[in-house]
């Protein structure tokens, strides 16, 4: 215990350091939340591929219920009770220990190298709708690099410069989809192909890559300490950042519904014939532009909220203490941002599905952690101040969790039939998984060491 308390003021004593001026208040955090979680619809496209438009409606009501609204709930209830640097790191390592708190960091870097990967992907992907030239070959890779890099300058300069960009992002992104929905409506195809039947129906494929796009919501949390006000901002960004998410996938996807294109049509990358289809090549392009900003601002709000998490191992002892270093004006930690982006490149040649699962098992698990910690705390700490909590009492604090569980389980059964090469996905989480202890006692040891010189 001891041990937590001297890194709780340590980490107080960080963000004492920032000004409140640059710290982040309710609208750019609910921009920057967005990102993190959704950066626009894109992604969904292979979902109607998989479960076709009523099938993904209905998945897309569901999922949110199931898995984004429990766990904007525990974020609202864990983030104003304990707004430290660091975020869900803090919470697990407070209500379970420093070893649960070590796996819990550990599970999320590296589930962060497949989604991380996912973005770059997803960037050159809609470049190459617009401009298949320009993303031949080595190219893309190229590009997949240059937005890495680009992200990486941007979040040297601050969180609240991140933050600010997400919101003019945000509202240059949805845009497009406006006026595709307003297109939309009035469109009507007369060959019939909205009642074409699909290939085949695969509702789990579409629960899990939904899963992932409504996955993200415990990230905001690792910035407390540059947070305005948090104990009253983290429970209205989660309110807010929710609405948009479920409006900004349910309302476009249900527009296109209505116009007959055929779900079969569909692949990573859609929603840009899809505008061409209703309205034509201008509104093409300003979708790809939006995907284009979508994936720029996920990478670069996800970046803001996973390179604190080596600050704050340091801080702990698990890293060397060159990761602490930040940068002497904007106070952003340099080194950690950008040793993290040179492993998230790593990860570019991985295809979409893929990174999606070894993500959703990975970030899945560490998610379950934080639900654990909340009910842990409850029964340790119960007058711990919360200024929101979860309703229900310790009941309420178990049952949020269930479902979760359960979509997690759902995961699990995927992706043992997942293959990467010759190796099963699962495989490949269960030994990433399993790394988690071994990488911990080397942590410590070499902690000692450092100690004992």
């Amino acid at each position: 215990m001891s041990a937590n308390r001297l890194t709780q003021r340590h980490s107080n004593r960080e963000a004492a350091t920032l000004p409140s001026r640059g710290k982040l208040t309710l609208p750019p955090l609910v921009a920057a939340t967005y990102f993190m979680v959704a950066g626009g619809p894109y992604g969904l496209e292979d979902v109607v591929q998989k479960a076709g438009y009523a099938g993904t409606l209905l998945i897309l009501l569901l999922t949110p219920l199931l898995w984004s609204l429990p766990t904007a709930l525990m974020v609202s209830e864990l983030a104003s009770a304990l707004p430290e640097e660091g975020g869900f790191y803090a919470w697990v390592r407070r209500a379970m220990g420093r070893f649960w708190g070590f796996q819990e960091a550990w599970l999320t870097l590296v589930g962060s190298i497949f989604d991380m990967a996912l973005y770059p992907t997803l960037f050159v992907w809609y470049l190459g709708h617009f401009a298949p030239a320009l993303t031949r070959g080595h190219r893309a890779t190229l590009l997949g690099l240059g937005m890495i890099a680009v992200c990486t300058l941007w979040n040297i300069a601050g969180a609240r410069a991140v933050g600010g960009g997400s919101l003019l992002m945000t509202i240059v992104l949805l845009g497009p989809f406006v006026v595709l929905m307003g297109y939309a409506l009035l469109h009507r195809s007369s060959s019939g192909a909205a009642h074409t039947p699909l290939g085949h129906v695969d509702i789990l494929g579409g629960i899990l890559i939904a899963m992932w796009n409504y996955m993200g919501w415990d990230n905001v949390s690792t910035i407390a300490g540059e947070v305005d006000r948090p104990q009253r901002t983290y429970p209205l960004a989660m309110l807010g950042a929710v609405a948009l998410v479920v409006l900004s996938y349910i309302l476009p996807i249900a527009a296109v519904a209505r116009t007959g294109i055929d779900p079969n049509s569909w692949s990573t990358g859609g929603w840009v014939d899809v505008a061409r289809i209703v309205s034509g090549e201008g509104l093409a392009i300003a979708v790809t532009l939006g995907g284009v900003i979508g994936a720029i601002g996920s990478f670069n709000a996800l970046m803001l909220s996973l390179s604190r998490l080596p600050l704050v191992m340091t801080e702990d002892g698990f890293l060397p203490k060159i990761f602490a270093r930040r940068h002497p004006k904007t106070g952003a930690p340099w080194v950690a941002i950008v040793v993290c982006a040179v492993g998230w490149a790593a990860a570019l040649t991985l295809g979409f599905e893929r990174l999606v699962i070894l993500d959703v098992l990975l970030t899945g698990l560490s998610i379950l952690l934080e639900f654990w910690a909340l009910v842990a705390l409850r029964i340790r700490e119960p007058e711990l101040p919360r200024p929101y909590r979860v309703p229900g009492g310790l009941f309420g604090a178990v049952a949020i969790g269930i479902a979760p569980l359960a979509l997690m389980a759902a995961a699990v059964v995927r992706n043992h039939d997942e293959q990467i090469g010759s190796i099963s996905a699962l495989t490949i989480g269960l030994v990433l998984i399993a790394a988690g202890p071994a990488v911990y006692f080397l942590s410590r040891a070499f902690d000692r060491r450092r100690m004992a010189g």
